[in-house]
């Protein structure tokens, strides 16, 4: 049998040796290149243009469109990437090397590219971006914060520009105007937050003036991939509106959770990140709201709030999971150490907090729509991405995304030396280690990043730092404006920098003079983080581009993960050994089972990612429906009576089958069709119950649909001009459409809260739900019908009022 894992080297092997062999091709080009002058080069650019352009001329199907497309970039790209290398070299000073060629190959090809920290993927991406920019269907370059989105497009945009392309940066809170000149250009830098959001925005718009996004989702290159469609893949992106209030049981159930004691009233499940009542918490909670039975069918709502009050008390830690800033509760990404403006935690627990917090609880809102970054980024033609640390997701990104993970070799040996894990057995002997190596190498003057896992650790590592008279840098969710320029420092002689395992992502540590003799900069981490991505990030930021250096990770058995994952076992097996709580274990065997809890908690996160997902995949198909039929009565420049008689038509049919099922004639309930007609169709002496008698169930459906056919000619004549009707019609359509749907997201969203409990019925929630979630959708779009039809039918016109 032969071996996978050798089928696995051969075939990144093989994938080497062609992305080798087309590197090579580009090479070639390089003494012609250099040869041209300026002008020479920059009408490269409108060649390939009329290239592109001849290649899909006369061609109407979109299929057939896009293939010619993505053959005739194929053929264009050892030259175009030729031609954007030499235009780097004169525009920016740099020369991209084999291997960033060898990088780029792959993102043109939709697939991921694994390129180690201080490879250049900024530089990288150039050559894709121009080739894709070309055909002018838009190419958007997305990163994880606005910072770097300026950045980037300010520093690759002057190569872009003197290539005579356009390059536009969609910021978070800028106008429509900007947000619409942005996404015009040849290419545009965004965050994926943005992205996301002017999608479901554009979606929610009245007139085709009013979008944002004017040519849809062609070719996304998405920087710090795995971040991106990984980390914050975990969450959907939601429009909200005004809820229904504020409850009174967020306080009182905070007032009640405080009174508990630790094991005796409830226990805390780490590992869930749940909080559960014992029976003697049972019983108090009784006592406190004054109950017979706390867990009564009356009471959902009250035990809802109890269990988030707990949650929130017990679960969430203050400079952990979040920060008070200004009166608000702040979440902070926990990939990222960045905090997430504008993210609140859903199902009442980020009101829970708030409650806890002592600061104004908000309003739960009310979903409008909603989207999840799997499916936004599904939608693109072509999706691409970059980062140093994928190859561990690679099954969850080929399996979601359809796109393959591609190492790239390190331009320069990689030199840094990974030391294995130091394990201690209490915090407080971990940093007493941290500390005396953070003096040992600061004497030498050799530059330290600390990586550490929350806030609340930062803080109490600078607090340490500064009793030592140690100068430092602190980098943590709660001074984000400085990172960049803290970062770009922290490799200068003497410098100590203490951040959040993942500050400074997309930002080089260049080292300082004379540092590199002194060994390069050093990476300290207090803890494991539960990814191991995250991890392989902060080490790679030390020994970038060949440069010395060395990396250590110290573990306590009181850190998160430990604690969730076989702390006891090891703390065992040290006290049969009597060891002290200062004695530090290195064995690999601490490391190996450290990684082996990563991966169970990675496959906790990628299962959670995939539930998200699978629950958004019930909801996409409605929602591309919806959004496909906004566009087409948006987009109508004419008349819309082909889509509006129809639903009138359907909606006849709806209320003469339900009032005609029996099966005698005398038996139908013709008062109510004639109350219909009164209600919805036309005036209310339009018909009588005599006038339907005797007729059969097509015949009553065809007479309803004559009178309909009537009332729409005669609001025809009223509204002559024929754009006014057309904007009449819209105005119905869209009105009844945007009210039912936000109705419907809101629905399926309180569903789907509440579903998993069907399990205890040995029901499966996910196809509960599916059901469920296609019933309320064809009875939305009856909705949608009947309202369409009232309002139109209905409506009375006046012309030229005065006042």
């Amino acid at each position: 049998m032969a071996n996978p894992i050798r089928k696995l080297v051969d075939n990144s092997k093989q994938q080497l040796k062609k992305l080798n062999k087309i590197a090579d091709q580009v090479e070639s080009y390089a003494d012609t290149m250099a040869s041209m002058s300026d002008s020479e080069l920059q009408a490269k650019t409108g060649e390939f243009k009329s290239k592109i352009a001849d290649a899909i001329d006369g061609i109407e199907d979109k299929d057939k469109q896009n293939k010619a497309l993505a053959k005739v970039l194929d053929e264009l790209l050892p030259e175009a990437f030729a031609v954007a290398r030499e235009g780097a070299k004169r525009v920016l000073g740099l020369y991209p090397f084999h291997v960033q060629i060898m990088g780029s190959i792959v993102l043109h090809g939709g697939n991921l590219a694994e390129m180690r920290t201080g490879e250049g993927k900024t530089l990288t991406a150039t050559m894709a971006v121009y080739l894709n920019a070309l055909s002018g269907r838009g190419v958007h370059v997305v990163t994880v914060n606005d910072y770097l989105s300026a950045r980037d497009a300010e520093q690759m945009g002057q190569l872009y520009n003197w290539l005579g392309l356009t390059v536009g940066v969609n910021v978070g809170d800028a106008p429509a105007e900007e947000k619409r000149a942005a996404y015009n250009a040849d290419i545009t830098y965004s965050t994926n937050f943005n992205i996301g959001f002017d999608y479901l925005r554009d979606n929610m718009v009245r007139r085709a003036d009013e979008r944002v996004m004017q040519r849809g989702l062609n070719f996304a290159l998405i920087d710090e991939a795995d971040s991106i469609l990984i980390d914050t893949a975990r969450t959907p992106l939601i429009i909200s509106g005004p809820g229904s209030g504020v409850s009174q049981l967020y306080a009182r159930a905070d007032r009640f959770v405080k009174t508990l004691q630790r094991d005796e009233d409830f226990k805390v499940d780490e590992e869930a990140k749940a909080t559960l009542l014992t029976p003697e918490g049972i019983h108090k909670g009784e006592i406190f709201f004054n109950l017979n039975n706390l867990y009564d069918a009356d009471d959902t709502a009250l035990t809802h709030h109890i269990d988030q009050a707990l949650r929130a008390n017990f679960n969430y830690i203050k400079d952990k999971d979040y920060v008070v800033q200004d009166g608000e509760v702040k979440l902070i990404d926990q990939s990222t150490g960045r905090i997430s403006e504008g993210t609140r935690l859903s199902d009442g627990l980020h009101q829970a907090i708030e409650a806890k917090e002592n600061v104004e609880i908000q309003e739960e809102n009310k979903s409008m729509a909603q989207i999840t970054y799997q499916n936004l980024f599904r939608m693109y033609k072509k999706l691409s991405g970059m980062t140093g640390t994928a190859k561990t997701e690679e099954e969850e990104l080929r399996e979601i995304y359809n796109m393959e993970v591609i190492s790239i070799p390190t331009n320069r040996p990689v030199r840094r030396v990974d030391k294995p894990d130091l394990l201690y057995t209490s915090i407080r002997a971990k940093y007493n280690a941290v500390v005396k190596l953070i003096v040992e190498l600061h004497e030498k003057g050799q530059p330290i990043l600390i990586g550490t896992g929350s806030v609340e650790d930062s803080e109490l590592l600078s607090k340490i730092l500064m009793t030592k008279n140690l100068p430092h840098n602190v980098l943590n969710a709660k001074n984000n404006a400085k990172e960049a320029e803290i970062i770009a420092n922290a490799g200068q002689r003497g410098a100590i920098t203490v951040a959040t395992n993942m500050a400074g992502r997309g930002t080089d540590i260049k080292l300082g003079p004379g540092v590199a003799e002194l060994g390069g900069l050093v990476v300290i981490a207090t803890e494991r983080h539960e990814s191991r991505r995250i991890d392989n990030q902060l080490r790679g930021r030390a020994g970038r581009q060949g440069d010395e250096g060395f990396s250590q990770f110290f573990l306590s058995l009181e850190d998160d993960l430990m604690i969730r994952f076989g702390a006891e076992r090891v703390r065992l097996m040290m006290q049969r050994m009597n060891l002290d709580e200062d004695t530090v274990i290195t064995n690999r065997f601490i490391t190996r089972s450290v990684e082996s809890a990563q991966k169970r908690v990675e496959g906790n996160n990628y299962d959670t990612r995939k539930n998200v997902l699978q629950y958004d995949d019930v909801v996409r198909e409605q929602r591309e429906l919806i959004y496909h039929e906004r566009d087409v009565v948006i987009d109508e420049s004419e008349s819309l009576e082909w889509v509006l008689m129809p639903m009138v038509e359907r909606t006849i049919n709806r209320v003469v089958d339900a009032q005609t099922k029996e099966k005698k004639s005398s038996d139908w309930n013709l008062p109510q069709i004639v109350a219909f007609v009164g209600n919805a169709l036309a005036h209310d002496d339009a018909v009588t119950v005599q006038q339907l008698q005797g007729l059969t169930r097509d015949e009553i459906k065809a007479k309803l649909l004559e009178l309909a056919k009537l009332n729409y000619k005669e609001k025809q004549s009223q509204l002559y001009d024929p754009e006014q009707m057309l904007e009449f019609e819209k105005v119905v359509i869209l009105r009844a459409v945007d009210q039912h749907w936000t109705d419907h997201i809101d629905s399926l969203d309180r569903l789907r809260q509440g579903v998993g409990l069907r399990g205890y019925g040995q029901l499966n929630p996910l196809i509960e739900y599916q059901s469920e979630a296609f019933a309320n959708f064809q009875k939305m779009i009856a909705d949608v019908e009947y309202d369409t039809t009232r309002t139109f039918m209905k409506a009375e016109i006046r012309q030229n009022l005065r006042s």
